[in-house]
This record gives C-alpha cells, sequence and structure tokens, in this order.
C-alpha cells in the first residue's frame, strides 16, 4: 500500500463491515434482540431522530453510510497518532486491544451520550464485554494490523 489515505480507506472499510457484520450476527441473529434494517435506522437515528424509524429504506442506507464514516474516522485517527505513540508500534496485537477499548470509550461515554441523553445505564455484565470484544476484534485489530503494515511499508 503505497497511499496512506488508501491504507485509511482500506481498514475503515474492513473495520466498519466487520463491525456491522458482527453487530447484525450477535444482536439480530443470536440474541433475536432486533434486527439488521433497526440497528442501522437506530445509526441513523444519530442524525434524524425518530424520522429514522419512519423513513424507509432511505434511513437505512444512512444508518450505514454514517457507520462506515465513523469507521473511517477511527481508522483515519488512528493512522495520525501512529507516528507519535511509539507504544503503538512495538505490538500491534496489543495496540489493536486498546485502541477497541478507546473506540468503546469515545462511543460509549463520550459520543452516545451526547447524541442520546436518555440511553440506559451501562453495566458491566456480558453485553458490555460482548460490546468491547466487537470493537476490539472488528475495530481494533484490522486497523491496527493494515497501519503497522502500512507504516513499515514505507520505511
Amino acid at each position: 500500500m503505497k497511499s496512506k489515505t488508501g491504507a485509511v480507506f482500506l481498514s475503515g472499510l474492513i473495520s466498519g463491515t466487520l463491525d456491522i457484520l458482527a453487530a447484525i450476527f450477535f444482536y439480530a441473529i443470536v440474541f433475536q434482540k432486533t434486527t439488521a434494517i433497526k440497528i442501522l435506522q437506530s445509526i441513523a437515528s444519530g442524525v434524524f431522530k425518530k424520522e429514522a424509524y419512519t423513513g424507509g429504506a432511505q434511513m437505512t442506507w444512512y444508518g450505514l453510510g454514517f457507520h462506515f464514516i465513523i469507521a473511517i474516522l477511527f481508522a483515519w485517527f488512528y493512522f495520525t497518532i501512529y507516528p507519535y505513540l511509539p507504544f503503538l508500534k512495538k505490538n500491534a496485537l496489543l495496540s489493536g486491544i486498546i485502541y477497541g477499548i478507546f473506540v468503546w470509550i469515545v462511543m460509549n461515554l463520550i459520543v452516545l451520550p451526547i447524541v442520546f441523553p436518555l440511553l440506559p445505564e451501562k453495566h458491566f455484565d456480558f453485553p458490555l464485554i460482548l460490546s468491547v470484544l466487537i470493537l476490539i476484534f472488528c475495530i481494533g485489530f484490522p486497523i491496527a494490523f493494515i497501519a503497522r503494515k502500512y507504516y513499515i511499508s514505507i520505511r
């Protein structure tokens, strides 16, 4: 990969795809708590509020688009800080774990409470652990390993 923009975009697309597929697999298929469409409408509701649930297929596509924008932004941020934080270069596996946890903290303790002020209280339980693990495996690892490969290739 010669282009940093291409590497950021690729890692955002891969991590975004893995993350949304994991969310759909666990929450819609395994636990049957929701549907894939409702997951994507929920993402769209961050911008469109209640209209996201009545806006039809268009809102589902908006949700998917917003999801990938967020994933690409997290990839961009990692690629931006990577050269300045030596510990990220030492171990991509550990860096992926740390970054997945960081993404969970940013999304669940900063972004979501701002966008949705009436969220239920968080408890240290299986759903919380699962959500952290999804972000580690689907966001943290792909971004960390792709960034490492990119930065090694430009030395």
